[in-house]
C-alpha cells in the first residue's frame, strides 16, 4: 500500500480487541502488527480500501510534550475527532455488518444534501465512524441553498 499523505491514528484502552472488532465490524484489515513480549499492542496498522488506520494503546511519552493520548472509555465518553471513511458502494449492508457486531448507530443512513448517503457508528470505545457513499455531484448554489452557509473551494477563501 503507497504511503499516505496524512494518516490518523485512533487510541484504545484495548487496542488487540479494536483490531478485532473493527474488522469484523467495519471489513478493516490488520497490515502491520507490532507487540512486544507480552503480546501488547506497541503499534498496529489497519486498512479499508486505500485508507490506512492506525490503531494504538494508550499512552504517554516525553515526545508528546506532555500530552496524553486516550481513549474516550477512559475520557468518560470525550472524543476529540471523527474519523471519516468514503465508501465505493454498499453502506446499508456496510451498516448492518456494523450493527450486528456491535456498533451503536448513532446516525441511520440516509442521504445527505451535500450528494452522499451516510450512517456514523459508536464503536465499544467511543470513537465515532462516519462512513458516506458518493451519489450525486452537488452545485455550489445546492449546498448554500441547503445549507445557508457560504461555500468556497481551495483557494476561493
Amino acid at each position: 500500500m503507497a504511503q499516505a499523505a496524512v494518516s490518523s491514528t485512533v487510541v484504545y484502552r484495548d487496542p488487540m480487541a479494536a483490531l478485532d472488532w473493527l474488522a469484523k465490524a467495519f471489513g478493516f484489515e490488520v497490515s502491520l502488527l507490532l507487540t512486544d513480549a507480552e503480546g501488547n499492542v506497541a503499534h498496529a496498522e489497519m486498512s479499508y480500501l486505500s485508507c490506512g488506520i492506525g490503531v494504538a494503546c494508550e499512552w504517554a511519552a516525553p515526545q508528546l510534550g506532555g500530552a496524553r493520548m486516550r481513549s474516550p472509555v477512559t475520557l468518560d465518553g470525550q472524543c476529540s475527532q471523527f474519523i471519516g471513511i468514503a465508501l465505493v458502494r454498499g453502506l446499508d449492508a456496510h451498516c448492518e455488518t456494523a450493527r450486528a457486531a456491535g456498533a451503536r448507530i448513532t446516525e441511520e443512513p440516509a442521504d445527505q444534501f451535500y450528494g452522499a448517503r451516510s450512517y456514523r457508528a459508536m464503536d465499544p470505545e467511543g470513537h465515532v465512524w462516519t462512513f458516506r457513499q458518493e451519489l450525486r455531484k452537488v452545485s455550489t448554489a445546492e449546498l448554500e441553498a441547503a445549507s445557508g452557509l457560504t461555500y468556497k473551494v481551495g483557494g476561493d477563501a
